[in-house]
């Protein structure tokens, strides 16, 4: 199951931007925001409140490749600016960072969980939202349990260190979420990351 562009918004009441790279209009939360720096420096505005213009991109990877390679920054602020080589990989790393620190706020506020168990306990009882499965944990194991019948309620692409870090262990196999406002972020920053992430043979790792 994969997560869909936007995460939990309602896409009729998001404010829409149009994508540099792709042309279409589509709502905020799925789309990356940029903005000029005071050295004409292309900076990544993943929390959407740095002061200036904002440049629109898609959160896929492809758009923002594409965007960097067509030098659409410059287009789009109108006039001359340095994109840095790494910018596709600041974003994912920004992403990740944000996925992980929301995952711990909602691990210390009681809407998270990690570990087997307490995970199934949470779906049987119907507490959990969202079911985060590790892309590098067992196969046999993860068939075991079954995300929430809802849009946006799984998550399978982060590795086990990374969960692991979210939840202050050394590797997470199997996590979930509780309804929430903490929740609706790390499911709208994970569908960006999800877009984001590098990609192996055709394929996002533990996209599908």
């Amino acid at each position: 199951m994969v997560m869909a562009r936007g995460g939990a918004r309602n896409p009729a009441t998001d404010p829409e931007r149009r994508c540099i790279a792709t042309g279409e209009v589509q709502p905020k939360a799925g789309l990356i925001r940029f903005v000029v720096g005071p050295d004409d420096r292309i900076v990544p505005d993943l929390l959407g409140k740095l002061p200036g213009r904002g440049i629109w991109v898609a959160a896929d990877r492809d758009a923002l490749e594409l965007a960097v390679r067509k030098r659409l920054f410059a287009r789009a602020a109108k006039r001359a600016v340095t994109v840095p080589a790494d910018l596709v990989d600041q974003v994912e790393a920004g992403l990740l960072r944000r996925v992980v620190e929301g995952l711990s706020l909602a691990r210390k506020a009681g809407q998270a969980v990690a570990g087997y168990e307490k995970v199934r306990g949470w779906l049987d009882s119907g507490e959990a939202r969202v079911l985060i499965q590790a892309v590098d944990g067992s196969a046999r194991g993860k068939t075991k349990l079954r995300p929430p019948d809802e849009p946006d309620a799984y998550i399978g692409f982060l590795t086990a260190r990374e969960l692991g870090l979210a939840f202050g262990r050394e590797h997470v196999i199997h996590g979930a979420l509780a309804a929430g406002g903490l929740t609706e972020r790390v499911v709208e920053d994970a569908a960006k990351l999800s877009g984001v992430r590098k990609k192996i043979g055709g394929e996002t790792p533990g996209k599908g």
